[in-house]
């Protein structure tokens, strides 16, 4: 019970925090990710394998994350050489400590980074707020190279970040690295500017170029407070939000966020975790795209990537299959794609992770609609509710659907394209998931 006081009380004090933060930090040294003028350049590879480790580690939390879909249209030449790009991510949970994770998994040539920063957002898109831009480095350097298809995790960047905030993640590159790395559909505006201002407080140099993808960032991780660990949403463009408001943060992974927050300051006995979505749009369970690598890569290919390669992973939440009806041009078989959920579960659970699986909502009205697929949703719906696949069932299909025609969603709970939620309906799936069911001690058998 002290430490769900201590979380809310947290966020009673953040601002003054947050005002005191550069003073507190201005000392720190260049390897732990100090202040912005305390930073020393220098280069360093991230030597062999597709990953490299952080200078430190300790007890991290995810608080963001964003899934690489694809190599961006129109850059695979150039990248982003020469330019600032400054994502803008949502935390779930806070922390006293902060560390990114940068992507260059579609790219063709070694990636080099020779400045990055974190800092929180300033309430007007793309500036930063006073006193909290803080040097990125990665083994004590500023300078990173990855090569093509690898990633880099940051060292640790001391940093009060508020849960329920926005944070700005700036990267530059002087050099061409092929295709640039990232996730569209993100209901997020991100930004560009030409030239190096990874450091700029204001965001003027950013105001022309706005896009709706996160391009190289693909995690935002917190240590240092109250969470005890993280639940991952994985999924399709259900769980993207592709219709939900942008810049608003309505899709149902962030309203989950926002429930285990109320219920940790309420004192409920419900765990705190950050809630990481890696929900990709057009997603399928068995499926990937076209091209090496596989652009939207399949749950089961992206498993270890997406889920067991996030940290502190308690909990994951399946809302997949849809699209495996959907996209398949004859009629899908509901025990293969069934066999496939099956499998995300004995992976899980081989690593201590309780799976969570979501029903599959109608769609009665969307062009891809008709009987025989609508079958073949009602036969994996059957299974799950049936406990036969996950180990607990949030189901979003009976939450949805309309009373009276259930192969449709209820009018007001429909984006208007018959297969994505509105705002409202979010809200709903996210409240679909019993908090209870995201304690994390296994079942004795499914």
């Amino acid at each position: 019970m002290a430490r769900r006081r201590g979380y809310a009380l947290l966020s009673a004090i953040a601002a003054l925090i947050v005002g005191l933060s550069a003073a507190i930090y201005a000392g720190v040294s260049a390897g732990e990710g100090g202040a912005v003028a305390s930073a020393k350049d220098g280069a360093a590879g991230p030597g062999r394998g597709d990953r490299v480790a952080p200078a430190s580690t300790g007890v991290w939390t995810g608080t963001w994350g964003a899934s690489p879909v694809a190599g961006e249209p129109g850059t695979g030449t150039d990248g982003m050489a020469g330019r600032s790009v400054r994502n803008v991510v949502h935390t779930s949970v806070g922390g006293t400590s902060a560390r990114i994770t940068l992507s260059n998994l579609y790219g063709t040539g070694p990636l080099t980074f020779t400045h990055a920063t974190l800092a929180l957002a300033g309430g007007d898109g793309a500036g930063a707020a006073a006193g909290t831009m803080r040097r990125v480095t990665f083994g004590g350097h500023t300078t990173v190279t990855l090569p093509a298809g690898a990633e880099v995790t940051s060292d640790p960047v001391r940093l009060l970040v508020p849960a329920d905030s926005d944070v700005l993640v700036t990267t530059y590159s002087p050099t061409a690295s092929g295709p640039v790395t990232s996730h569209p559909h993100a209901r997020q505006t991100n930004y560009l500017a030409d030239g190096e201002h990874t450091a700029d407080l204001s965001g003027t140099a950013y105001v022309a170029d706005r896009a709706d993808r996160w391009r190289y960032v693909t995690a935002l991780d917190v240590s240092g407070l109250a969470a005890e660990g993280t639940v991952v949403a994985l999924g399709d463009s259900l769980t993207d939000g592709v219709t939900s408001t942008a810049d608003a943060d309505r899709r149902w992974p962030d309203v989950l966020a926002d429930r285990l927050r109320e219920a940790a300051d309420a004192g409920s006995d419900v765990p705190l975790h950050g809630v990481v979505n890696e929900g990709i749009s057009g997603n399928r369970v068995l499926t990937d795209g076209t091209g090496r690598p596989a652009e939207n890569q399949s749950g089961l290919h992206r498993f270890q990537r997406d889920v067991l390669g996030r940290p502190g992973v308690r909990v994951v939440v399946v809302d997949l299959g849809i699209n495996d009806i959907l996209r398949d041009p004859g009629v899908a078989d509901p025990d293969r794609i069934l066999g496939g959920l099956r499998t995300l579960v004995r992976r899980a659970h081989a690593h201590g992770i309780k799976v969570v699986g979501a029903t599959l909502m109608p769609f009665e009205g969307h062009r891809g609609y008709d009987d025989a697929r609508e079958g073949v949703r009602q036969e994996v719906n059957a299974a799950i509710r049936q406990g036969r696949v996950f180990d607990a069932v949030a189901d979003f299909d009976a939450a949805l659907r309309d009373p009276y025609d259930p192969r449709r969603f209820r009018p007001d709970y429909d984006s208007g394209d018959h297969l994505h939620p509105s705002d409202k309906g979010y809200r709903v799936m996210a409240r679909t998931v019993r908090l209870d069911d995201l304690r994390t001690a296994l079942p004795a058998r499914l």
